[in-house]
């Protein structure tokens, strides 16, 4: 029997759940979802400097409009740093670590000497293989013994098998002077003990893969299976930055985006399974895999982001769309809905959904049934109720009051209305829609009279002509 997939997002509490963060952990939630594994979630906070509870909960928050659930408890990688502590001093032990009392001033003249003679500036530290009897009584850190000859080749399930030259390799920082573990230590320690067994990130950390695995292979711990992904950039072929708008996840929801949209569309960014581009999470989660992603950055693309969106606006559930849009309302603090205008942006939601891209569009074609009498009128509203369309509707009143309230009945009755009048519908869905809804954009006449009901709809139309 295989081993059960194990993938983590890792992400630094300095800051929002940037896109590019967000993509990352959607992936290694679908591999690990697609496969009945467990995707785990790790907050690295070993810079004590710049970690905040803010960042923290930002992220948590970004994840959870996503709908990116991670198993088990999420894990501090500062409260592990006496477990860090233990593995080099476990490595120093079996003599595959070193004491280095070598200073600052020291490394820097090093590197200087070895500059001017044109040689390699990785710095080689002389205590190596300096014997215990001979230390000084001053502080230290701990290196890892690097490979000094051969290859180290990373197989990646993305970029394919990088080689790197151990030579390019330097006799890393395990252990600060002060007792600390560097980050390089603590990612391999902490993917160890989770069980991580696919570690999906960023390729900006391509190179550290070659540093890890020195301390995979000098602890005899399995090497997890590597898949680095290219970068987002944005439109213009440059790495995704603040010039290029809302970076952070929380902003696209505060901006109306659905959640399941945003996930099709992240998923898309830099993954392909044949030619699809809309699919729901399950059909995501079933096609998902490493093999398709490629290797080039892929662009964001606001245009395409908004398309889907639109797409899964359009089949979402009615009851689920509401309170999604009500979790808008307030990322984007704004008033929330009463009660009976949450009921009523439901009961419309049939005829609200339909080409609608994010929810501030929606919610502006759901004007007519938010808002309460009087209505205030945008300026083409105002214009379309001229003395002959409020003419036409104080004659079309009476034949509203007798009709019975059916789609079927409703478009007969003033079907025959326009025609008595010697026009088409046309000329009385303008006045209309002003009427019912105060906009000159609205959804169909037929459908605001159904969901708003006979008295309201009348009640709206006394409103105008009195």
């Amino acid at each position: 029997m295989s081993q059960p997939v194990v993938t983590r997002f890792a992400p630094s509490p300095t800051g929002f759940l940037h896109i590019g963060g967000a993509r990352t952990a959607l992936f290694n939630w679908l591999y690990a979802r697609g496969r009945g594994g467990k995707f785990l979630l790790r907050i690295e906070d070993t810079d004590r400097a710049r970690s905040t509870p803010e960042a923290t909960a930002a992220i948590l928050q970004g994840m959870a409009w996503l709908g990116l659930d991670h198993d088990g408890e999420v894990v501090s990688q500062f409260e592990g740093a006496a477990r860090h502590a233990e593995v080099a001093n476990q490595l120093l032990t079996e003599g595959k670590a070193y004491k280095c009392f070598s200073t600052q001033e020291e490394i820097a003249a090093f590197r200087d000497a070895a500059k001017a003679e044109g040689k390699s500036t990785l710095f080689q530290s002389p205590w190596r293989d300096t014997p215990a009897s001979e230390h000084p009584d001053a502080p230290y850190v701990i290196r890892i013994k690097a490979p000094r000859d051969g290859d180290t080749v990373i197989r990646d399930e993305v970029q394919g098998d990088v080689t790197i030259k151990n030579t390019q390799l330097d006799d890393m920082i395990l252990l600060r002077s002060d007792g600390s573990p560097v980050y390089m230590l603590a990612v391999v320690v902490d993917d160890h003990d989770m069980g991580v067994t696919h570690v999906i990130r960023g390729d900006d950390h391509l190179n550290n893969a070659a540093r890890q695995m020195m301390i995979y292979q000098a602890m005899g711990w399995d090497v997890p299976v590597w898949a680095h992904i290219p970068l987002i950039h944005g439109p213009d072929g440059k790495k995704l930055s603040k010039r290029h708008g809302a970076l952070g996840a929380q902003e696209y929801q505060a901006m109306g985006y659905p959640a399941a949209g945003m996930r099709n569309y992240l998923a898309r960014l830099g993954w392909s399974h044949g030619d699809d581009e809309f699919f729901t999470d399950a059909q995501a989660k079933e096609w998902f895999d490493l093999g398709g992603i490629g290797k080039s950055p892929a662009r964001f693309d606001t245009k395409k982001l908004e398309s889907l969106c639109g797409q899964h606006i359009a089949i979402a559930d009615d009851a689920a769309l509401r309170q999604e849009i009500e979790a808008y309302l307030a990322a984007a603090d704004q008033p929330a809905l009463s009660d009976v205008q949450s009921r009523g942006l439901e009961a419309a939601m049939h005829c609200l959904k339909d080409r609608a891209k994010t929810f501030p569009e929606l919610l502006e074609k759901a004007h007519f049934v938010l808002a309460s009498r009087p209505l205030e009128r945008d300026a083409k509203a105002e214009k379309a109720l001229d003395p002959v369309s409020l003419g036409i509707l104080t004659e079309l009143t009476p034949h509203l009051q007798n009709a019975s309230w059916s789609r079927d009945e409703l478009e007969a009755a003033l079907n025959e209305f326009a025609a008595a009048k010697d026009t088409k519908f046309g000329k009385l869905a303008g006045p209309l829609r002003a009427v019912l809804a105060g906009r000159a954009v609205t959804p169909s006449v037929f459908d605001m009279m159904i969901c708003l009901g006979r008295d309201e709809t009348l009640a709206r139309l006394k409103d105008v002509t009195g």
